[in-house]
């Protein structure tokens, strides 16, 4: 459970101490996506052995969390069919591997997560599409992030 709060508290920390442009959340019906995008060397040490995440200033990681409201209660996480593509100004397209990291305890926190590499200045568009468990739709959206590596 310690360690599932430091990767929380983590995360959390490092999408507040990181410039973003503006609030990354989507809503799609009952569905909130939190989603952002930064270069693994933010990860403290500990984090990154931890869920075997490689840190450096040219890996960028992509984190999405899905949410879905319940009636009575806030929202719950769910796990999902995720898939994630990166396109870069060049056009060149590449497919990420995601992969789900659940924290125990209740309610237990999803996180899906995906690494790819990154130059210094690198603008990347990201395509994510999301299947929630027992849903019938695919859920997409897109958002740009530019890394600085130096």
């Amino acid at each position: 459970m310690a360690r599932c709060l430091t990767l929380c508290i983590s995360l959390i920390f490092l999408s507040v101490a990181l410039p973003a442009p503006a609030e990354q959340v989507e809503t799609f019906g009952a569905y909130t996506v939190h989603y952002n995008a930064f270069t693994t060397n933010s990860l403290t040490p500990e984090i990154a052995k931890l869920y075997n995440i490689r840190r450096s200033n040219n890996r960028a990681l992509l984190n999405v969390s899905i949410l879905k409201q319940v009636m009575g209660t806030s929202t719950k996480p769910v796990k999902a069919i995720v898939k994630a593509t990166a396109t870069n100004l060049n056009s060149q397209l590449s497919q990420l591997t995601v992969r789900e990291l659940i924290e125990s305890g209740e309610p237990g926190a999803i996180y899906y997560l995906a690494e790819t590499s990154v130059n210094n200045g690198e603008m990347l568009t990201y395509n994510v599409s999301f299947n929630p468990d027992g849903e019938a739709e695919t859920y997409t959206f897109t958002f740009q992030q530019q890394f600085i590596t130096e």
